[in-house]
């Protein structure tokens, strides 16, 4: 076995998704183990199967006993197997030859009408890039998530050709789910995976609640498959709310539906099943795959067993597969990210130019403006309380998630309550209370954010900021009989509206290698309506409002595939730069962008790393900074793995160079620098992708404390000419420690604008050597 510094830790699989069930397992301290081979050594599966089944028999003594121990065998993106091992098996299968790292199985979690034309891209519009790529006509996302309700009308094949002829996947039958009926042009292929988990847990599935089948009993993979290739579908909307029409990002891709999440424990997802929808999704011929899924904080280190998602990503990319990740919803703490491995596309959350305003007025005639999400009449001038205690702390019977409320005291009344939890469990444990004591309204005072959370059996909720609910308070507490009138919301759309980082999305920087920006890039994520399971509680219709980086993955996804059909010969670097040197720093209003927090702020690259995405400017980016393996390859040699992992892993004989080369030259859209000290020189190339004559000049926002250089500060592309390197200078103005500063370098033809972010921190006095990271 290679060392503890093997390659296959730094590129795991860490998706968000759901997962439950189980069978008996054959030793009672037996666990599902991953066995991983690195890459394939040939071609064929059948003998990579047989290969797989005769080194576990090595250890288990029979090939009938290693057969009965096989979960799975990785045969088409990668070599190896799961299999149910003890830990002295696990550790003899770790110490042969060939294999790379033996990894303990574990769990992942789970992380519209007016976003598209947000995002220029309006079905009315001739010359955006939905209709200059025949809006991903010929393309297949993969979604591993938690399955998909095949009848949703956002799912037919109305003016769809025939199936990509590159598509080898499969249909397959099951609980609910006939493959002959449910799969059409639309959804291509549909599988799912659950030995890995019902191996680890021992446990039936709970086939009253979940399907056995590609079919989605939770609602998830539902939205985020409507959201990423969506057809169009007329007359939606979500409690009268965001009316129109619907569609997905590609509309005209197909879908290919991978089943890795489950609904127990409120969603889980193993890393076993998961590495198998990644092996069979690159068999299969997917041209991009979208994950809504992640682990949590703190973050297992690149070289740990129970990381999950990088080494299926590793190798989809490495066969022109790009792999969209949610950066996960932790914010708006900093070093909160997920998904960071290079070759991903980490996607943070937004809000975008829609808003759903309600007009709370006093009874001193005194409006103010709350944001909510119900239907149903006005409610004219009702009473309105806070509730109040006595002692020491007054205010603790008016919080959300804690109100004890009675029958006399509240019924028929609207009740204020302050909560300093986000998320939607105070909003709903506040609103059960006063609907059982007999209220009719709620008002909660929260920390300032766009997610809304519509309270259960469309009870009125109406959410505010801290400032509005003190006033609101404060009128309470002014007169003897306080009143109060809730209208429902209306949908408001366009300017003044601004975009903002949205308060749950994750934040730099890296936890794990700080020199790598992430998240990537910013999309719709809040708010968002799209298609769902009809056993979603919060549905209707067949459709729902979520928010989440889980709904801003597929929106990059979709436009991914858009990317994909103008441009089938870009890799996954070139459409990541695509995106990220176009995204916009202001919205597409012109106002600036901020992120939501505490308190809100100007967004910077930690909240949305290049900006949020502008899928028109991407179509057409002049430059872009593209990596092949050889500058994976480079970073997986900066990071420290040792020969012989990273040949195994890539396919090809690799020696390090003696000088451990710097993670800063790595060919990313962006430089981070988190320890700034001595002056540094970068190397960056960029690829001409516009016009073969062209003259693109370097503009320089250098963060502040620092001096900035660009030699040369000319590029001058032609015919033969499409590939220039440059060299970028940063020195610090003054020898002391500082925060994170931003700035940006920028390429302009007089037709693009390729900017990159810069980020820097100087540091004279440190603990560690920052820039090894």
């Amino acid at each position: 076995m290679s060392s503890p510094s093997s390659v296959l830790a730094i590129l795991c699989l860490l998706c968000f998704l759901n997962g439950q069930g189980m069978i008996a397992k054959v030793a009672a301290n037996s666990q599902v183990h991953i066995v991983y081979l690195g890459e394939r050594q040939h071609d064929n599966p059948k003998l990579l199967t047989d290969t797989h089944h005769d080194l576990l028999a090595t250890i288990v003594g029979s090939k009938e006993l290693a057969s009965e121990l096989m979960v799975y065998s990785y045969r088409h993106g990668f070599s190896g197997f799961a299999a149910k091992l003890t830990e002295s098996q696990a550790q003899k299968l770790s110490e042969l030859p060939g294999v790379v790292r033996v990894i303990p199985n574990s769990l992942h979690k789970l992380q519209t009408t007016r976003s598209w034309d947000f995002l220029g891209l309006s079905s009315q519009s001739p010359s955006n890039i939905l209709h200059k790529s025949s809006m991903g006509d010929g393309v297949i996302i993969g979604v591993l998530d938690t399955g998909i309700w095949p009848e949703s009308e956002s799912f037919n094949e109305k003016g769809l050709g025939p199936v990509p002829s590159h598509w080898k996947g499969v249909c397959e039958s099951g609980d609910r789910f006939n493959a002959t009926i449910d799969c059409n042009r639309k959804i291509i292929g549909a599988r799912w995976f659950i030995d890995g988990l019902l191996a680890e847990y021992g446990k039936p599935l709970n086939r009253s609640t979940e399907f056995l089948s590609p079919r989605d009993a939770h609602g998830h993979g539902t939205h985020t498959s409507s959201t990423a290739a969506g057809s169009f579908v007329t007359n939606v909307s979500y409690k009268g709310l965001g009316h129109g029409t619907i569609k997905g990002g590609a509309p005209n891709a197909r879908l290919a539906i991978y089943k890795v999440c489950w609904k127990v424990l409120g969603g889980q997802c193993s890393s076993a099943d998961i590495l198998k929808a990644f092996d069979e999704a690159i068999h299969d011929g997917v041209d991009v795959l979208s994950l809504s899924i992640g682990f949590s904080i703190p973050l297992f280190s690149e070289v740990d067993e129970h990381d999950g998602i990088a080494t299926g990503s590793f190798h989809a990319v490495a066969r022109g597969i790009t792999v969209v990740c949610a950066a996960a919803n932790d914010g708006p703490s900093a070093e909160t990210v997920q998904n960071t491995a290079p070759w991903i596309i980490t996607v943070a959350a937004s809000t975008m130019d829609r808003s759903f305003p309600t007009s709370i007025t006093l009874g001193n005639n005194k409006t103010f403006l709350g944001l909510a999400m119900f239907t149903g009449p006005e409610i004219g001038f009702a009473s309105l309380i806070y509730p109040e205690s006595k002692g020491v702390d007054p205010t603790a019977a008016g919080v959300c998630q804690f109100l004890s409320l009675n029958k006399t005291m509240v019924a028929g009344k609207v009740v204020l309550c302050f909560t300093t939890v986000s998320g939607m469990i105070a909003i709903t444990s506040a609103s059960a209370a006063v609907k059982e004591a007999g209220g009719v309204g709620l008002i909660v005072a929260k920390n300032p954010s766009d997610a809304l959370y519509p309270c259960n059996e469309d009870f009125p909720c109406i959410e505010v900021d801290y400032e509005i609910g003190t006033r609101i308070l404060f009128y309470i507490r002014s007169t003897r009989s306080p009143l109060v009138k809730l209208r429902p919301p209306k949908t408001f759309i366009g300017k003044p509206l601004s975009a903002k980082v949205a308060y749950f999305s994750s934040r730099g920087p890296n936890s794990i290698t700080p020199a790598i920006l992430k998240p990537d890039i910013a999309a719709p994520g809040v708010n968002i309506l799209a298609a769902t399971s009809p056993l979603d509680a919060l549905g209707e219709g067949g459709y729902v409002m979520h928010s989440g980086t889980s709904m801003s993955t597929p929106h990059v996804a979709g436009i991914v595939a858009l990317l994909k059909a103008m441009h089938p010969n870009w890799s996954p670097a070139a459409i990541k730069s695509a995106l990220v040197t176009t995204a916009w720093r202001n919205g597409p209003s012109g106002l600036p962008i901020f992120a939501e927090g505490s308190p809100q702020k100007l967004a910077n690259p930690f909240d949305f790393g290049g900006g949020i995405m502008n899928p028109n400017g991407a179509a057409d980016p002049g430059l872009v900074y593209d990596i092949g393996k050889a500058g994976y390859m480079q970073y997986l040699c900066a990071r420290g793995y040792n020969n012989s992992a990273i040949s195994r892993l890539v396919g090809q004989n690799t020696k390090c160079p003696i000088k451990k080369p710097s993670i800063l030259d790595m060919n990313l859209p962006s430089i981070t620098i988190p320890s700034l000290k001595n002056p540094i020189t970068i190397k960056r190339s960029v690829t001409n992708v516009g016009a073969p004559e062209s003259i693109y000049r370097a503009t320089i926002e250098p963060p502040f404390g620092t001096i900035v250089s660009v030699n040369p500060n000319a590029l001058v592309f032609n015919s033969t000419v499409r590939k220039l390197d440059f060299m970028i200078t940063i020195s610090a103005i003054h020898r002391m420690n500082t925060g994170y500063y931003f700035g940006s370098l920028s390429w302009a033809d007089g037709v693009h604008v390729v900017r990159i972010p810069l980020s820097v921190r100087t540091e004279f006095l440190q603990p560690y050597d920052a820039n090894d990271d």
